[in-house]
């Protein structure tokens, strides 16, 4: 069956083919870069998520929705369905009503019917105080929100395209920044980063009860984003340090065996933000800032940077670099690994580059979105 969906002025063909791989990019329209400082716009048009097809050669915008969103937490605030039928897309920050200059904690998760024509906002739920990393378990009943400024996990039944509150999980005190949540494949487990007491928290799920597992990771300082392999051997965890031009680090952490632990950690460069494994569980992609975000001419200002990890009997070892734009944000692979695509906050764009194991090679596709992209996600299968 053919869907024709509505992007902006045009109308984009969607053939529903199996070759068809979805991908969400949550674009922030409040927060922008004022030569190395944030600043807030004034009356801003309203964030937008873009759907797109990665498995189209080259990749195509098939749709646009208006939601809020926002920059704040790791970019894996937006979350697809296994079966690429619902997006989830939270919104930590939102302008303050009463300081139009300045953000305050939202509290929003919005439900978006991806096959809807065209696609369109169908619920939206409330959860704690700045919602930020999202996940779906891989049966699709059950999606864990990261509550950032509360220090908490949100539970959500998934069922008829509809978004029922579980239960409320305290992981930490709020300062604890809790940031993402990520389940395990086999659906037993969730890993939980706390950037602000640099730690992982595992998590206990039997059916629809998550609790506290009892146990800790330690990673490297201020764990934030996270990937896990689908073969749920490893899960990455990228941790931001403390935003002073020193290296920060990517840690790899074994899920071969419980009590899961850190097995090595390895320097990436000034504030990995953005963090993916390829689906051959092989390779991981990291956005690094390295500066990027820094004024014109402030010393530790440098071109953002993908860089390319391969997981090797437990160890990761850096295999390829290659400069991307500015703010760098979310990654993600297309199906077969082959291809990379990056988020540059301050260009509004996606940049995309080829990957055969050893090599990035930039491709000239570069796809333009309304707003600054900052989350970035495909289905977890």
């Amino acid at each position: 069956m053919k869907r024709i969906w509505l992007c902006g002025a045009a109308l984009v063909l969607w053939t529903g083919e199996a070759s068809a791989q979805i991908a969400l990019s949550g674009n922030d329209s409040k927060a922008v870069l004022d030569n190395g400082t944030l600043r807030i716009v004034q009356n801003p048009p309203p964030d937008t998520v873009t759907i797109l097809d990665l498995g189209a050669n080259p990749p195509r915008v098939v749709g646009q929705v208006q939601a809020p969103h926002s920059v704040v937490g790791p970019p894996t605030s937006v979350a697809l369905t296994p079966d690429e039928r619902f997006g989830l897309v939270a919104s930590a920050q939102r302008i303050d009503p009463a300081n139009s200059t300045r953000q305050i904690p939202d509290n929003r998760l919005s439900v978006i019917d991806l096959r809807a024509t065209p696609p369109a906002v169908v619920q939206t739920v409330e959860t704690g105080a700045g919602p930020s990393g999202v996940s779906v378990n891989r049966a699709g009943t059950l999606a864990l929100v990261a509550n950032r400024n509360a220090g908490t996990v949100s539970v959500f039944r998934i069922a008829d395209g509809r978004l029922t509150p579980v239960s409320t999980l305290t992981v930490g005190p709020p300062a604890s920044g809790v940031s993402h949540a990520q389940f395990t494949p086999d659906g037993r487990f969730a890993l939980v980063t706390r950037d602000g007491d640099s730690m992982v928290t595992v998590l206990r799920v039997e059916g629809e009860n998550v609790t506290l597992a009892g146990r800790d990771i330690t990673a490297g300082i201020r764990p934030y984003g996270m990937g896990i392999t689908r073969d749920g051997r490893w899960a990455v965890a990228a941790n931001i340090g403390r935003s002073s031009g020193d290296q920060d680090t990517v840690s790899l952490i074994s899920l071969a065996a419980e009590p899961f632990r850190t097995v090595d950690t390895i320097a990436v460069g000034p504030t990995p933000e953005g963090i993916q494994v390829s689906p051959d569980n092989r390779h991981v992609a990291v956005t690094v800032m390295n500066g990027s975000n820094r004024p014109a001419n402030h010393p530790m200002r440098g071109p953002g940077l993908l860089v390319m990890l391969r997981i090797d009997d437990g160890r990761l070892v850096r295999v390829a670099q290659a400069e991307v734009g500015s703010w760098g944000q979310g990654v993600a692979f297309n199906s077969d690994g082959t291809r990379v695509f990056v988020q540059n906050m301050v260009e509004r764009e996606i940049q995309v580059f080829g990957f055969d194991g050893q090599r990035l090679t930039p491709l000239p596709d570069r796809i333009r979105v309304e707003g600054g992209p900052s989350a970035f996600r495909t289905a977890d299968r």
